[in-house]
């Protein structure tokens, strides 16, 4: 790895290699018409029916938040860092004759023009950010006056004792061996972890400060997410399913006044 390879090139890497079985995950793709309808509600709880207003899909991914926000109207545009991942998105798009506007860029200095959008949402992003203060300030700037920003996200890391339950279960069923032998990407997964802001999980209250520091305002959590974890526990394993349900799992909607 040579001396100007950063953690950002990493990141962007690490999700490239990560397209080819992306939308096979549960939550990542949608796999019923219930999720589907679920997320439509949550977004129009927080934002309002799109009405062909700007929204822009931040680590847009394969394009699923995307997909669902011009489902509501919105005028999208999905950024992501991966050509392997926007190589996806778009031909989803062209199979549905959705006129999304996919590109290339790096979610915490997008290079998109300053107060161009009425909507910026995300989804399992802040996490895996670098310097999420730097990101919110170039997302404030973004956004027109009385945008908004919608946060899907978590704390992921933190050890619970379903996630104990879990590994336990793992051993004592062979299937953590299995399951490393099989995961060449999991040591990758950890290093870059070990490096990002979050490095001890994603929890709310310091996102919503950093928000605030950012210039928003307006700020409000939303934990009602009860019918997504539900839909998707349907297509895992119980015990996925329930740390699911009780992980530290929020929707944090902030304004540009």
């Amino acid at each position: 790895m040579t001396s100007n390879y950063t953690l950002r090139d990493e990141i962007r890497d690490y999700w490239s290699a990560r397209a080819p079985t992306f939308d096979q995950q549960v939550g990542h793709e949608i796999f019923s018409e219930e999720e589907r309808q679920a997320w439509r509600e949550l977004f129009l709880r927080h934002l309002g029916p799109g009405g062909g207003r700007s929204a822009l899909d931040l680590a847009s991914g394969t394009g699923v938040i995307s997909h669902l926000l011009d489902g509501l109207g919105f005028q999208v545009t999905g950024l992501d860092w991966s050509e392997a991942m926007l190589s996806r998105a778009r031909a989803k798009a062209q199979a549905r004759g959705a006129k999304i506007r996919f590109v290339m860029g790096d979610a915490e200095r997008t290079l998109e023009k300053p107060e161009s959008y009425d909507v910026i949402v995300t989804r399992h992003l802040v996490w895996t950010l670098v310097d999420p203060l730097a990101a919110f300030r170039e997302w404030h700037s973004l956004l027109k006056p009385g945008g908004k920003v919608l946060i899907v996200d978590g704390d992921f890391v933190s050890d619970t004792l379903v996630k104990r339950l879990i590994r336990m279960f793992e051993r004592l069923s062979g299937r953590a061996t299995a399951a490393h032998t099989q995961d060449a990407m999991r040591e990758t997964h950890e290093r870059i972890l070990r490096q990002v802001y979050f490095s001890k999980g994603a929890r709310s209250a310091e996102v919503i400060d950093l928000l605030r520091q950012a210039g928003f305002e307006g700020i409000t959590m939303d934990q009602n997410l009860q019918r997504i974890h539900r839909e998707q526990a349907k297509h895992m394993s119980l015990l996925k399913g329930f740390e699911r349900a009780t992980q530290h799992r929020y929707v944090i909607v902030a304004t540009k006044y």
